[in-house]
């Protein structure tokens, strides 16, 4: 029977997570460790000792912002953000979601946008998570000041080969 630990591992597919010795890098490097509740170096900690539903109904995984800074600092190269990523899709499958519900609507406009074009389309993301989040007009003035500063763009770049990106998406069955 495979434990927490295996599950997570046989996602990550690269430097296992018991590689970790807790010396807290990670954590000291964080820049949202001061908002979550648990610190990078507890997760690996409480995946070790098997707290799956802990792990899986915690704010921390959905409010890391995987910046990869855990990952530059960690002397065993353990990728914390690509565990914080599986973390994620192993909460989304078993059902429980994001206790933020806004962080969970901009998780899932964000992988549509990228699904849909291969690359990160700003304003359609912002568009889909405003409808997904029902928060539409709090930051509308903020919305056209960057577009009139040219810090948003109405175009999209492209991706020329949009159907491999979608081949990635069905691998990993990611939502």
């Amino acid at each position: 029977m495979k434990t927490f630990l295996d599950e997570v591992n046989e996602r990550i597919d690269g430097v296992p997570i018991q590689r970790c010795y807790h010396c807290r890098k990670c954590t000291a490097g964080c820049p949202m460790a001061f908002v979550m509740e648990y610190n990078p170096n507890k997760v690996i900690k409480m995946i070790q000792m098997g707290k799956k539903e802990e792990v899986l109904g915690s704010s921390t995984i959905w409010l890391c912002a995987s910046c990869e800074t855990c990952i530059t600092r960690c002397p065993n190269e353990v990728d914390i953000a690509r565990m914080m990523d599986v973390l994620r899709q192993m909460a989304l499958e078993s059902g429980k979601g994001a206790k933020e519900k806004s962080v969970l609507a901009f998780h899932e406009a964000f992988l549509s946008s990228i699904r849909s074009g291969g690359r990160l389309n700003e304003p359609m993301m912002m568009v889909n998570y405003k409808l997904k989040s029902g928060d539409l007009f709090s930051d509308m003035a903020l919305g056209l000041d960057m577009f009139t500063k040219g810090k948003l763009s109405i175009f999209a770049p492209k991706t020329k080969d949009v159907a491999s990106v979608r081949k990635i998406f069905e691998k990993t069955k990611t939502a």
